[in-house]
């Protein structure tokens, strides 16, 4: 942990103050790679006519800001200096949270073209010297999960970036868009909420129907966080929050400029014909595990009943010396991998610890909800901080099989686009009155319900509306208006090639960072455990982003290609075991109670103010008949009875509105209370 403080001068004479405050893992080089990281002058490459320079900045010496003048910020300073031999003055400070898996290659590169290193082997160093090399095009060059903040003191500019997935969060607070003077940035929501009440820096609340009937619909919302004045940041973008320029208010105020358009990546997406072969998959997969087992401290495998993980372990196994791989043991057999795990590890030879699960669902979620600051609505978050709390026992670093599902089409969803496009062809009028007029059935796993899905699909936002936890009929039953445009122009369906890209990009652009990669960072960084993922490596990517449907899932088979590698190492009874996901079984608890869930939900929703003080406003959006209806729906369900009709599960959309609840209800009692 530590702070920086600096203070510079613009040309025009206005002053911009700039405080870090940071705090994260320690995993790669202990004793050099402290944060805040500072550079002095004389550290840059030597300019283009061969000579060095070290020219003092215009800054003011360090000065305290507002950030820095009460609790919890009063804290030992505590960062690697790299200073300026000439004139000591320090021009140039990183905060970083992730790792940098290829730094080693750009340590040497950028040694080559004169830049001095101080730290031995810290990442972070070669984020500061990069920056000074190539600018915003650093980010072109790293191979990691990052987010970073670089104050460059000698061009007054502070610039945010995230890795082209977005694997690690960064918000940003700006309250009012005209007037730029006061910008903070956090990795959680809720950090910037709690100094929205410590300061002046806005009014925290929530933003309009809107954005709550997104998070409601799908549980979450790309770069929307239903925070009046905070925004996530997009993955793989750059951006300059404090520029060179004056701030001004006038209409053509530019101080916070694009400095990167976001994902490379998706730009590959135009044309779905590439073929790559099994050989250059296979050889990707091999290159990113081993980049990413570098760490001074113990390292293992998470390994589940799929064959992601078994590949990532029997990858990791070529290099780690007696590699752990551990499973975490479910509270319900329905869900529990640890056998089908014990016979992956089997056939590989490894070390493998099936790990009881510490399951406290009830407070573990209001625990989390509090910590991220958002109303996240997938209860995969539950199990995957379980699992990571019965690894952190014993390591700080693991590996997972994050993001093989959206990148090799592992979904079930994924084999419905052929139907979807047939679908889509009908006329708009037809497919709205389908979508309307068949209702699910009582289980969601029935075949009614997944019917019923694949027509509000075609009726309503196309394959978006695969994903949706309400889908957009029973959003309008909530209190919603069903024709709210939504942020990402996924909004209509699509048929043929088109459909396809348009559902291979909302599942990389926008599902796996704001739902399953948002999952895995919270529920790891709440114990303290790096979770990396071997399968969003840049030179897995470039074989598979421009890949054709059919080449990924040969036959129709989900993850076909990714289970033909995996056939090079593993048996049939391995590769082609049925596909489980990674669930609880949610409506069963808010049946039964187990860990105090029916409690929990009832507490919330059946309270006078279920949804947060009247002020926020959520509480007059929502039909509060229609989730009564739901609540004596759901019990229905779990009773016997020889009609299918008798009732209907909504595990996961009353889960989504206990979630809603929890998160209103904190940040109301902020503001009650001053926390």
């Amino acid at each position: 942990h530590g702070r920086f403080r600096d203070r510079a001068v613009r040309p025009d004479g206005s002053i911009v103050d700039v405080a870090f405050v940071h705090r994260r893992l320690s995993i790669i080089d202990h004793a050099g790679g402290h944060q805040p990281m500072i550079l002095g002058p004389s550290n840059r490459a030597p300019r283009a006519s061969g000579g060095s320079s070290c020219d003092p900045p215009d800054a003011l010496s360090p000065t305290s800001t507002n950030l820095l003048t009460s609790p919890p910020y009063q804290q030992t300073c505590n960062h690697t200096l790299i200073p300026c031999p000439c004139c000591g003055e320090h021009t140039l400070a990183v905060v970083f949270n992730g790792c940098i898996y290829n730094h080693r290659e750009l340590r040497r590169e950028l040694e080559a073209a004169g830049h001095v290193f101080t730290t031995d082997h810290s990442d972070t160093e070669v984020l500061v010297h990069g920056w000074r090399q190539w600018g915003a095009d650093v980010i072109d060059h790293l191979d990691g999960m990052y987010a970073v903040a670089i104050w460059d003191a000698q061009s007054c500019s502070l610039v945010v970036f995230r890795d082209p997935f977005g694997e690690k969060p960064l918000y940003t607070l700006n309250d009012d868009p005209r007037d730029p003077h006061d910008i903070a940035f956090a990795s959680t929501p809720a950090a910037l909420v709690r100094l929205q009440y410590a300061s002046d820096l806005g009014t925290p609340g929530v933003q309009d129907a809107r954005h709550v009937a997104g998070w409601i619909q799908f549980g979450w919302a790309q770069g929307f966080t239903t925070l009046r004045g905070i925004t996530g940041e997009v993955a793989g973008m750059a951006r300059s929050l404090i520029s060179a320029k004056t701030h001004t208010t006038s209409d053509d105020d530019e101080t916070a400029p694009e400095l990167s358009s976001g994902s490379r990546w998706l730009t590959f997406m135009n044309d779905l014909n590439g073929r790559p072969t099994l050989d250059a998959v296979d050889h990707a997969l091999r290159e990113a595990v081993h980049s990413r087992i570098e760490a001074d401290v113990p390292i293992g495998c998470f390994l589940s009943g799929g064959i992601d993980s078994a590949l990532v372990t029997r990858y990791a196994a070529e290099k780690v010396h007696d590699l752990t791989a551990f499973t975490v043991r479910m509270p319900s057999a329905v869900y529990d991998e640890s056998e089908a795990a014990r016979q992956t590890a089997a056939c590989l030879d490894i070390r493998h610890e099936i790990l009881d699960c510490q399951a406290r669902p009830a407070s573990d979620l209001v625990e989390l909800i509090h910590e991220l600051g958002l109303p996240f609505g997938d209860s995969s978050l539950l199990p995957s901080l379980w699992v990571n709390r019965a690894a952190r026992q014993t390591f700080k670093v693991a590996l997972t099989g994050d993001g093989g599902d959206e990148l090799f089409l592992g979904y079930d969803r994924h084999r419905a686009l052929a139907l979807l496009s047939i679908l889509s062809r009908l006329p708009a009028p037809l497919r709205r009155t389908l979508a309307n007029h068949v209702s699910p059935g009582r289980s969601p796993r029935s075949i009614r319900t997944r019917a019923s899905r694949l027509l509000a699909a075609a009726g309503y936002r196309g394959y978006k509306e695969l994903t949706a936890i309400f889908p957009t009929p029973m959003l309008d039953a909530l209190g919603f208006d069903p024709s709210t445009p939504h942020h990402d122009g996924l909004t209509t369906p699509s048929h043929g090639s088109l459909g396809r890209t348009v559902a291979l990009r909302f599942d990389r652009a926008f599902y796996l960072p704001e739902d399953l990669l948002r999952k895995s960072d919270t529920a790891s960084m709440h114990v303290a455990l790096e979770a990396r993922a071997p399968m969003l490596a840049r030179g897995i990517v470039e074989q598979v982003i421009n890949a054709s449907v059919s080449s990924l899932m040969p036959n129709g088979q989900r993850k076909g290609l990714l289970r033909r590698v995996a056939r090079r190492y593993f048996p049939p009874e391995i590769v082609d075991r049925p596909k489980m996901g990674f669930a609880i079984p949610i409506g069963d608890w808010f049946r039964n109670d187990f860990g105090s869930m029916r409690q929990l939900l009832y507490d919330h929703l059946e309270s006078s103010e279920p949804f947060g003080p009247d002020a926020l406003g959520i509480n007059g959006m929502i039909n509060m008949d229609f989730v009564r209806r739901m609540l004596r729906e759901h019990d229905a369900a779990g009773e016997k009875s020889l009609w299918p009709w008798h009732g209907r599960d909504h595990s996961q959309r009353l889960y989504m509105l206990l979630v809603m609840s929890i998160w209103a209800k904190w940040l109301g009692g902020l503001g009650r209370t001053g926390d």
